[in-house]
Order: C-alpha cells, then structure tokens, then sequence
C-alpha cells in the first residue's frame, strides 16, 4: 500500500515562525513555544494520537523522537549526580516541554506547503534581521531593537537592557541588542535558509548578494565562532551551485575582504590580532588567542575525568568550575567569576553529562546521518538547507555557545526537527491537504 499524503497541522508553520521572529524578546518566544508543546500535545491526546501517519510519517515520528531523547537522556541521568541535584531535576522537566514543540515543528515542513511557508519564512526573518543590522552598522542604531526597547520602556518603565551594557557594546548586535550578543552565531547558522532561497528564485546572483550582505553582518558582529560556521556554509552550499573553480575564487575574494574589513574596522582588527596569538608557540599566546578558553577547556577535562560516567550535571558546568580552575585566584580573560560553560560542544557533553551523555549525542548524530544516507535524492535536496543548518551548528571542530541553555538548546532542536520532517516526509509531490486536527 503506498504512503498516505502528509497532511500536517496547516497552523505549524506560522507558529514556528512566531516563535523564531520573536526570539529578540526571549520571554515572549518561550511563551511561544511553550504553549505550542501544550496545543500540540493536547490535539495528540484528544485524538488518542490516532492519524498520526498523517501529520508526520512513521520514519519522521521516530526520527524527531530519537534526536529530542539523545539531547534529554543524558540530562536526566546526570541529573542524579549533579551539583545542584534539585535545580537540575526541575530543569530536566522542564524540559519535556521540547517533545511535543519538536513533533509540532517536524508536522510545520511535512508537506510541499509547509516546507515553502517555513524554510521561506525562515529566509525572510534572516533578510531583515541583516538589512536591520546593515542599517547599525551605517547609523549606530538598530531600528528593530530600538522598536522593540521602546516597547519594553512603555510597559515596565526600563529597556530591554542596562545602560552599562549599552554603553559597553563593542560590535554589531542588531535586533537582539547589546545585552545579547548571539547574532553573528544565530544569522550565521540560519544563513542556509536566505542563501538557498535566494539561489533558488534568483540564481548565482541572488546567493553571490545573499552572501556579501549575511557575511558582513557575521564579520562585524564580532563572533569568531560565527565566521567559521560561516565558512562551512558558504563552501557547502556554494560547491553545487558554482563549482570548485568559481567557488575557489569566490572565497579568495572573501579573505581579501576580510583583509581589508579588518583594516577599516578595529573591532575586526582586533579579533583578528587575537586570532593570530594562536601560532605563538608558549601556552599563554594560545590562551589570549582562544579569550581565556583554554583554561575553561582545561577545567571541563577535570570535571570529565572526575565525573566520567554521567559529568557534574548540564546547566552545572559554573558550579563546578571553581573546584577544577587550575588558575583559581587570577583573573580570567572574560572577566571576574566562573565559566558558566565548556564553549565547546564535546566538552559541555563530556563535562556535564559524561561518556554516558557522549554516546547518546553519538548516536543521535549515526542515526540523523542514517535517515540522510538511505533517503532518495528528492528528499535530501528539500531536507538540503535544515540539514546545514544543523550540521554547521553542531560542528565539532569549532566553538560553541551553550547546548543546555535554553536558548541554543531549544534552537537546535528546532533544526533537528525541521531536518527530520523535510528529509522523511512520505512524499515530495502528494498533494496537500491541510488539516485542522
């Protein structure tokens, strides 16, 4: 019998793309989603979660299931062990909220319509969220953030963040604002969204514009981080569009601009000047190249090695940080205080929730890369921009922000249910019938 025609819930993807717009405003966005998780598991439960084949096919179910759980086992299990056991108890609860949101967003990409109002969507928040940057950057002021303070100002008396805060920003924030410092990670990991619709409706022109717009604003954001995960997009989405040779010249070009970008700015310069301490051949080079990270990372293998089977809880890594500072008592490079995480996706894993929380993420990560092997080449290609987007986010050679935390966990989840629900969803060309279920 063939597959029945995916129908989804036909409101999933404006929901994803609330959430998403309103991540400027973080209580706001998780409000969002959290209600989201309760609709969605209250229409489950009312329907006994009978026609379940029709909002997500059985291999996306699944797939949506394995990746949450390979993200929330781990967390429970370090749980039992953790520095503050009841405050990560509560947090692992919490937490559940995740399933019922990630089958929500699985149903938003199951179908052809879906897929268009979501990965387009996607690409129209990423486009003004760089024009609204581009215009800090020519101005000073963000027009959505200032929109958005002025907002905040008129119903509780105070802005979106402190004077000192702002008075201290040093880069490109854009609609996140100066207390907020994630846009260069966040445009950079949504990048393939703006770039692959611009390919699509315009061609290489409208991902070549696509490309100098997004990488001027990852450049002046300041995040190191970001502009390799920049780089990694760039290579993997422009290879099958241009080729090696043109894509080869494209990135020389990239580092020539890069050159004289950092000339013109000395926040780029700066970072640029800190990167190179990276070849000094004596510890302390290394450490200002890396802003103090190499004694974080120092500090994560203590804890791996101290707690190797389920780490010293996630969320826990500040706690544990004073007791495996080897430099305790000198100042860091990020200021007073502890860590408050490993910067790195291997090391917050094996720190706060050990080799047990290792091989969970293992094997989330053999059983996404399964679904891509064994899929047909229509599903990879519309499953293609949620993939890099996860992919370049996750990339372990690079580092990262907090998995744990609830605004970079509940951000990659998100892309791994988008991936799970493009790439299994039964067919590419059923029919769409939107459902109300």
């Amino acid at each position: 019998m063939p597959p029945q025609p995916v129908q989804g819930w036909r409101w999933a993807p404006a929901w994803i793309l609330a959430h998403v717009a309103l991540w400027p405003a973080p209580g706001y966005a998780e409000a969002v989603l959290a209600l989201g998780a309760l609709v969605a598991m209250a229409k489950l439960l009312l329907s006994r979660f009978r026609g379940g084949d029709q909002l997500l096919s059985h291999q996306a179910w699944a797939l949506t299931s394995v990746l949450f759980f390979a993200y929330w086992l781990p967390e429970l299990v370090s749980a039992f062990d953790a520095v503050d056991r009841a405050h990560a108890f509560t947090q692992t609860a919490e937490d559940l909220r995740y399933l019922p949101f990630l089958w929500l967003a699985a149903s938003a990409v199951a179908n052809e319509r879906g897929r268009r109002v979501t990965f387009g969507g996607l690409g129209v928040i990423l486009a003004v969220w760089v024009m609204d940057a581009l215009l800090q950057a020519m101005t000073g002021t963000s027009p959505l953030f200032f929109g958005i303070d002025a907002i905040k100002h008129a119903i509780s008396g105070h802005g979106m963040c402190s004077a000192a805060e702002v008075a201290a920003l040093d880069r490109l924030s854009g609609v996140l604002g100066p207390c907020n410092l994630k846009l260069g990670v966040v445009v950079a990991s949504l990048s393939p969204f703006l770039l692959y619709a611009a390919a699509s409706r315009l061609g290489v022109a409208g991902w070549v514009v696509s490309v100098v717009l997004v990488g001027l604003v990852v450049m002046l954001a300041g995040a190191r981080a970001a502009w390799l995960t920049f780089a990694l997009v760039l290579v993997c989405s422009g290879w099958r569009l241009l080729g090696w040779k043109k894509l080869a010249l494209t990135l020389a070009f990239g580092a020539v601009a890069l050159v004289a970008l950092g000339i013109a700015s000395p926040h780029v310069r700066e970072r640029m000047a800190r990167t190179a301490h990276a070849w000094s051949a004596d510890e302390a080079g290394v450490d200002q190249a890396l802003s103090g990270r190499a004694r974080i990372w120092s500090a994560a293998a203590c804890m791996a090695r101290e707690h190797p089977f389920n780490g010293v809880g996630a969320r826990g890594f500040r706690d544990a940080f004073p007791g495996c500072d080897a430099d305790r008592g000198k100042l860091a490079a990020w200021g007073t205080g502890p860590a408050f995480h490993a910067h790195q996706i291997v090391l917050e894993i094996l720190s706060e929730t050990g080799a047990f929380g290792l091989l969970m993420w293992l094997a989330g990560a053999a059983m996404a890369w399964r679904a891509w092997r064994f899929s047909p080449a229509a599903a990879r290609e519309r499953a293609r921009p949620a993939m890099l987007a996860l992919g370049v986010t996750v990339f372990p050679l690079n580092t990262h922000l907090a998995f744990y935390s609830t605004f970079w966990g509940g951000f990659t989840l998100l892309l791994a249910a988008l991936y799970a629900g493009s790439l299994l969803a039964n067919s590419a060309d059923a029919p769409v019938v939107a459902s109300d279920n």
